[in-house]
C-alpha cells in the first residue's frame, strides 16, 4: 500500500502533449494523493491509466463556485488533494489560484510539484530575449477590446507571451502588428507532440502566413520587446525661442515677465510643435522673469528649422502645474 501524502493542496504540472514529460514525482504524487481536482475528467482519466493510478477525480474549473472551493478547503486539513489542469501547469492562464488563495487565507499548506508550462517551452524555442518576459495569457476575442488590450502592453520593454486558437491566430497576429509595430515574432505550436514547430518572422509575415494558411492545434505567440530608443544628439534637437512679456496661471492672474522660453524637440519624433506632444518638449527659462509656479506651457506657436535661435513676436503663453 502506498505511503499517504501529507495532507494539503499539491498542485502538480502535467504533461502539455507528450505522456513521457511527466515527472516522476508528479506520477508518485498522483496515486498518492486521496483526490484529483480536474478540469476534465475524460483528460486527465488518460493520464491516470498511463501511470495505473486509481483516484477520485472531482471536477475544478472556471465555473466551480465560492462554496466548491469552500468544500475542498474543509478538507485540506485530513486529506491530500492534487490541483492539475489538462495540460501544462495549474494557475497559468486557469483560474486554479482562487484556490489557491482561499487554501492559504484557511491555513493550510500548499505545495508545488512543477513541470511542463507551454509558455515557458514556447520562450525556449523562439529566440527571443527572455531576460524579461510578460506573460498575457488570452487576449479578448473581439477586436475593440483586444486592440484596447494591446495598447496597454504596447510600452513594456519585455518579451510578450500569450496563447491563442487557431481560428483566431492571423488576425491576432494582425492586431499584434497595428498596436506594436512590426517585431519580430514566434509562432509555436503543437509543442511536444509529433508535428510541433515553431515559425519566426515578423508579425507582418506571420499574419500573412496564417491568413493563407490557417493553423491548427494548441498555439503560442512570442513577440520580441520594442527596439531600444537611441539617445538623442546635438543634430537630432530642434530648437524654438519665444519672447514673452504675459504669462497667464492657472488661477487667472497675470506676471509681468521678460524672458526666453526655449522648447527643446527631438527632430527624430517628428513633432511639428510641442503642441503635438508637450510632454516631449523641454521648456528652459533664459533671462530673468517673474511668473507664478507654472512650468509647462499648454500652447506654443511654431519651431524653427533644425539650430535656429531667432526671437519670434510676442505671445500668450498658459502655464500650467
Amino acid at each position: 500500500m502506498l505511503e499517504k501524502l501529507a495532507p494539503g493542496l499539491h498542485v502538480v504540472a502535467t504533461p502539455i502533449g507528450n505522456l513521457a514529460d511527466l515527472s516522476p514525482r508528479a506520477a508518485d504524487t498522483l496515486r498518492r494523493a486521496d483526490r484529483i481536482l480536474v478540469e476534465d475528467t475524460r483528460v486527465t482519466g488518460k493520464l491516470l491509466n498511463h501511470i495505473g493510478a486509481k483516484v477520485p477525480m472531482t471536477r475544478y474549473d472556471d465555473h466551480s463556485s465560492d462554496r466548491d472551493r469552500e468544500a475542498i478547503v474543509a478538507r485540506l486539513g485530513d486529506e491530500a488533494i492534487a490541483l492539475v489542469s489538462d495540460a501544462g501547469t495549474p494557475l497559468i492562464s486557469d483560474p486554479g489560484y482562487k484556490l489557491v488563495r482561499a487554501a492559504r487565507a484557511a491555513g493550510q499548506s500548499v505545495h508545488t510539484v512543477p513541470g511542463p508550462s507551454a509558455a515557458i517551452a514556447a520562450l525556449t524555442l523562439a529566440g527571443l530575449p527572455t531576460d524579461r518576459f510578460l506573460f498575457l495569457g488570452f487576449l479578448p476575442p473581439k477586436a475593440k477590446a483586444r486592440a484596447d488590450a494591446i495598447a496597454e502592453i504596447a510600452a513594456v520593454r519585455a518579451t510578450l507571451v500569450l496563447y491563442e486558437s487557431g481560428p483566431r491566430l492571423a488576425a491576432t497576429l494582425a492586431a499584434l502588428g497595428d498596436g506594436l509595430g512590426d517585431r519580430e515574432a514566434a509562432v509555436a505550436r503543437e509543442l511536444t507532440k509529433l508535428h510541433e514547430e515553431c515559425v519566426t518572422g515578423t508579425l507582418e509575415q506571420l499574419a500573412e502566413r496564417y491568413a493563407a494558411a490557417p493553423a491548427r492545434g494548441e498555439i503560442v505567440i512570442v513577440v520580441g520587446p520594442p527596439a531600444p530608443k537611441e539617445a538623442a544628439s546635438d543634430a537630432d534637437l530642434s530648437y524654438c525661442d519665444y519672447s514673452t512679456t504675459i504669462l497667464t496661471t492657472p488661477g487667472g492672474s497675470t506676471g509681468q515677465a521678460s524672458f526666453v522660453v526655449r522648447s527643446v524637440v527631438r527632430a527624430a519624433d517628428g513633432l511639428e510643435d510641442c503642441t503635438s506632444s508637450p510632454g516631449a518638449c523641454v521648456l528652459v527659462a533664459v533671462g530673468v522673469g517673474q511668473y507664478y509656479g507654472g512650468y509647462a506651457a499648454s500652447a506654443v506657436p511654431h519651431k524653427t528649422g533644425l539650430g535656429g535661435l531667432p526671437n519670434v513676436a510676442s505671445t500668450d503663453l498658459t502655464f500650467g502645474p
